[in-house]
């Protein structure tokens, strides 16, 4: 009765999760469409962080909690980024084939490989101490900041956020009653983020504890695939309707918003110690970062039978992490 409870928790923290993220990005999006911050700038900002709240919910969770879970804060990184590469970009291949955008060749994918290089060499000796916490923390905003302005400039950055001319207007145009809406969709998606990171750890650490399986093993399987979801959701979408350039920007951004917000506000906070977590798991995520990059420049594209490659890997890599 108890593992079906923790399971339950789990199962309750991934819904809160999901639903908590979609929540805060539409009410936070049309906030700030509402006092008239370009869509740009919302979607560098608002979406990019949003899509990222589980991920630092659950982090930062784990390492509050009584005694501190280093393993499944980094775990949860660490896993995420490899769904996100792996699994995430293979299901949308799968669904149909993804052009890839220029711009995530020439600049996201090797802020992404600088940023994974960065991070492994942090975590060599074990730790992310505060001062690397706050090194990666104003990474993220100089990224962040260098996007907007180079969008402003009139150059190619990818947002996830599509808003037409008529429903730009119409949010603008919309009384105090859609203000009020709005801020209650943010406390929402705010309060469930909280509580569904709370009882993924939870409940995670407990069914870790029951079956004798490393704290690192649950953050980089199941809760890393949890906080993952409204990315496997988005780019679905956006794959089945041909909007490859957005599955890219995602996936990729994504990734890089986990190395630098993520862990970095989750080390100011106190630093990230790495107990179980091992040194072949950095190599693996490495190894996926560096390895998709050829398959994305081949044609620009990412084929079918490069999803199907990308999926079985992800699924190997999870059940050597069982049966390790």
């Amino acid at each position: 009765m108890e593992l079906l409870i923790n399971f339950g928790w789990v199962v309750l923290g991934l819904v809160l999760l999901y639903f908590g993220a979609e929540w805060l990005v539409k009410g936070s999006s049309e906030l700030a469409l509402k006092v008239g911050i370009s869509p740009l700038i919302v979607g560098l900002t608002v979406v990019a962080f949003g899509t990222s709240a589980p991920e630092l919910l659950v982090s930062v969770s784990a390492n509050l909690k009584e005694p501190p879970s280093g393993d499944i804060a980094l775990g949860n990184v660490v896993g995420s980024n490899i769904c996100n590469l792996a699994l995430v970009l293979g299901i949308a291949a799968l669904v149909a084939p993804i052009r890839v955008h220029r711009q995530v060749l020439k600049r996201e994918m090797p802020i992404l490989l600088v940023a994974t290089g960065v991070f492994v060499a942090m975590l060599w000796d074990g730790e992310v101490s505060r001062v690397e916490g706050v090194i990666l923390a104003a990474g993220v905003i100089i990224y962040t900041v260098s996007s907007i302005r180079l969008g402003q400039k009139g150059g190619e950055v990818e947002v996830d956020l599509e808003v037409t001319e008529a429903e730009l207007a119409e949010i603008r145009s919309a009384g105090a009653g859609k203000v009020v809406k709005d801020f209650g969709l943010i406390l929402l998606g705010l309060a469930a983020l909280a509580y569904g990171a709370n009882r993924m750890v939870f409940g995670g650490g407990n069914l870790a504890l029951a079956f004798g399986v490393p704290e690192a093993v649950i953050g980089l399987t199941i809760l890393a695939f949890g906080t993952s979801l409204p990315e496997i959701a988005t780019v679905v979408m956006a794959s089945a309707k041909g909007e490859g350039d957005l599955v890219t920007g995602n996936a990729v951004g994504s990734c890089i918003f986990n190395l630098m917000a993520v862990i970095g506000i989750t080390a100011c906070i106190s630093a990230l110690s790495a107990n179980e977590l091992q040194r072949i798991d950095l190599w693996v995520m490495t190894g996926v970062t560096v390895l998709i990059f050829p398959l994305m420049w081949t044609r620009k594209t990412l084929a079918r039978w490069e999803g199907a490659l990308m999926v079985m890997a992800y699924l190997g890599y999870t059940f050597w992490l069982f049966v390790r």
